[in-house]
């Protein structure tokens, strides 16, 4: 309370930071721990599933989900494409009897791999959209602690240099508020980098098992003979 403004001010700031950066944290911590735990319950469930139909049924009455939603679009985008052959192959010969499933070509299947890898990346990113700050927090707070440090020295030295005292007892309390700045500001940035580097392994982890799953539908899908 006795220090001088341009220490409340840096102290000041340094606080919304660190709160700032531990409701980031609680809030990715909640909505990797759900989504995770969902995606686990709905992996488990579909890896029991023998044919698409019983996938779909647990797609049906599964809480919304990462992985519910990867396969309902796989399930949407085969359809189309199905229901497009089948009709580009009427067209190109209307007499003939052309069969009634159209099967998606080498291009269309990776173009669902793809559309897949890419609803996954979003699903990644809604949970990690605020993450990136985190990491700045964790770079830019012990600049900001070093200003007021650096600034308080010099307000110290400008003291002793008005009040023509250099002795330890009057260096001392300028030098040791000024310190103060750098200590809160180390008190920020470890746990906001230790939390970004956690959290991002977690997503990088949660990614990848979208990416497993997306490749389990498309492999059930080629065993049904869907594609």
């Amino acid at each position: 309370m006795n220090a001088t403004l341009v220490t409340q001010i840096v102290l000041v700031i340094l606080a919304f930071l660190s709160l700032l950066s531990w409701s980031i944290m609680f809030g990715v911590w909640r909505s990797l721990a759900k989504a995770t735990s969902q995606a686990t319950r709905f992996a488990r469930d579909f890896e029991r599933a023998e044919r698409i139909e019983e996938a779909a049924a647990l797609a049906k009455v599964a809480p919304p989900g990462a992985l519910p939603r990867l396969f309902q679009r796989a399930i949407s985008f085969v359809a189309d494409a199905r229901v497009a052959n089948q009709q580009i192959r009427e067209r190109a010969t209307p007499t003939a009897n052309t069969p009634t499933v159209a099967t998606l070509s080498g291009s269309q299947i990776e173009t669902l791999h793809l559309l897949l890898d890419s609803d996954a990346s979003d699903e990644r990113d809604k949970i990690g959209r605020f993450l990136p700050w985190l990491a700045t927090i964790g770079s830019v707070s012990p600049l900001i602690g070093l200003l007021g440090t650096v600034l308080g020295v010099i307000d110290a030295f400008l003291g002793i240099a008005t009040k023509g005292s250099g002795n330890l007892a009057a260096v001392a309390p300028g030098v040791g508020e000024a310190l103060m700045a750098t200590a809160a500001a180390l008190a920020v940035a470890i746990p906001a980098t230790f939390g970004y580097n956690i959290f991002a392994s977690r997503l990088n982890r949660y990614d990848s098992r979208l990416e497993n799953f997306s490749t389990a539908v498309i492999a059930l899908l080629v065993r049904e003979g869907r594609i």
